[in-house]
């Protein structure tokens, strides 16, 4: 008798820490679900690109050639003809900085 009253100790354990599991993987991905709603929200009110897609992009423009789909390096890099022209400017030291 006593081995039957420890299985159902046992099953019943199990049940509720797989429950409980269940419960903490839903809460996470519902967290993360209301998180990706307010960044599209604030991107939306703000007028700015929304965050994640940013960081991807910045991925995809310093990666290299082919390893994301449809990118490829010339078109991340600036035509050779564009010449950015720029005042150049003495930068001094300041002796009162520690």
């Amino acid at each position: 008798m006593p081995s039957f009253v420890s299985q159902i100790f046992r099953f019943s354990l199990k049940l509720a820490l797989g429950l409980f599991a269940a419960i903490f993987a839903v809460s996470l991905l519902v967290a993360a679900l209301i998180v990706v709603a307010l960044s599209l929200l604030k991107s939306l009110v703000t007028g700015r690109k929304p965050s994640p897609s940013m960081v991807f992009g910045r991925f995809q423009r310093f990666s290299p050639q082919g390893m994301w789909p449809g990118s490829t390096r010339d078109s991340a890099a600036p035509p050779a003809h564009d010449v950015v022209d720029v005042e150049a400017r003495e930068i001094r030291s300041d002796r009162r900085l520690p």
